[in-house]
């Protein structure tokens, strides 16, 4: 079973809370026995000059009534009593009629001396002074704690702006800086502020990609555009060119140039967010139809049943048709190209939730990169899936992303590439208002 997480500004003030602790028991435990050593030794000392002068007095068979001298005691503690009977002198710690006491005993006379004076001021001092000492290592703690808290608090949002920035801009918003977001406080140097150094460095690295992207569309979109107007004049001068098979190759390999040509340009205008959905309704399942008819490729269109009727269900959708056209032809054409028949498209078109469109080859299925890290423009090196130049389903999750549509490639479990389109969850609309 996993643990649940604890957050970075807990695990700091729990630290510093935790030392605290460490440092004020250390602390309590040598002032403590540094202060009962004193005590208890002025007390000790005491005791000791009241039994030599008890002994003094024992000589001469006096006696002086400011000294509690008393002989054999029957509440002498016995380790005392034993270490007097044994001939040597000791003092510990005792009651004397329901009163804590310090002993002090020597031998007298083949007898046992003992005197005695109270001790319950002296335990009480200490058990006062380790009150205190506990209230104040609590004390302590606690304004370490809140004042562990709040720098963590400080530092975990500083960070957590820092990773949501970073997460904007791994969605492909490139624009984000941590410091453009809004009520962040300007820091000192970067040099006296790891968090902001960090933050810097993300910055950096952003505006870094940014330039190279920003070049990289660029040069794409220049080269589309300056291939485009040679490309048409060749077109239409090969249809000068006197039938035959040389006449065919030619205009099939212009025709594919062509299509490069004009998916380059497609994708550049996609980069740069000028692509903007012309919505209205239609009805979802004729839409897929007339999508996979226009191919002209050999693919079974599956349109799930309602189970209360038994039919058809269909369900009407606010979309970009020339958009969504363009996704399902160009999953279509892949699945056909790198794939293997059958190539079935299934429309699920529940009553409650949103509409879905499955597009499924049985070929060797999607590489593991691509189900990792999405399609990339230009790469299509999977062992079994063919070749090409990699644009057609980079142009399906970019038409998909200005559509608001959720896009996921994966593989059957028996086999066989699938990808999963989920529109938007919408309001049902009469069939009348959609177009078909």
């Amino acid at each position: 079973m996993r643990r649940p997480a604890v957050s970075l500004r807990w695990k700091f003030a729990l630290t510093v809370t935790a030392v605290c602790c460490a440092v004020a028991a250390v602390l309590g435990v040598l002032v403590h026995n540094a202060v009962a050593r004193q005590t208890v030794g002025h007390v000790r000392e005491h005791v000791r000059t009241d039994l030599d002068t008890a002994l003094d007095l024992f000589e001469y068979g006096t006696s002086r009534a400011d000294i509690n001298s008393i002989l054999d005691p029957p509440e002498l503690p016995k380790p005392l009593s034993e270490l007097v009977r044994s001939g040597e002198r000791g003092t510990m710690v005792g009651t004397y009629r329901g009163q804590v006491v310090m002993w002090a005993a020597a031998p007298a006379d083949s007898r046992v001396l003992a005197v005695w004076t109270s001790y319950g001021g002296t335990r009480r001092s200490l058990e006062m002074l380790d009150t205190a000492i506990l209230g104040s290592a609590v004390l302590a703690a606690t304004a370490v704690a809140f004042a562990g808290l709040f720098l963590a608090q400080r530092i975990s949002r500083r960070l957590g702006t820092t990773a949501a920035v970073a997460r904007r801009i791994t969605a492909g918003d490139l624009d984000a800086r941590v410091g453009d977001e809004p009520g962040r406080k300007p820091r000192g140097p970067v040099g006296q502020d790891e968090v902001a150094a960090v933050a810097a460095a993300l910055d950096s690295v952003a505006g870094s990609l940014q330039s190279r992207l920003q070049a990289e569309q660029r040069f794409t979109a220049d080269v589309a555009h300056e291939l485009r107007t040679p490309l048409t004049g060749i077109l239409a001068s090969a249809d000068l060119l006197p039938e035959g098979r040389p006449k065919e190759m030619i205009n099939d390999r212009l025709r594919a140039l062509h299509r490069l040509t004009e998916d380059l340009l497609e994708i550049s205008r996609l980069d740069s967010g000028a692509e903007h959905a012309d919505l209205d309704s239609y009805e979802l399942g004729g839409l897929v139809e007339r999508s996979v008819r226009a191919t002209g490729l050999d693919t079974e269109v599956r349109i799930a049943t309602d189970p209360a009727t038994g039919r058809a269900a269909d369900t009407i959708v606010e979309t970009d048709r020339r958009r969504l056209d363009r996704i399902i032809a160009n999953l279509v054409i892949n699945a056909h190209r790198h794939g293997a028949p059958p190539v079935v498209v299934t429309v699920h078109a529940p009553r409650r939730g949103a509409p879905t469109v499955e597009v499924r080859d049985h070929g060797p299925g999607y590489p593991d990169e691509l189900l990792h890290h999405g399609p990339q423009r230009f790469r299509t090196d999977a062992p079994g899936r063919g070749k090409g130049h990699g644009l057609g389903l980079t142009i399906a999750v970019g038409q998909a992303a200005v559509l608001g549509i959720d896009l996921r490639f994966d593989n059957a479990p028996d086999g066989g590439a699938r990808t999963i389109l989920q529109l938007p969850d919408q309001p049902p609309r009469h069939r009348s208002t959609a177009h078909r």
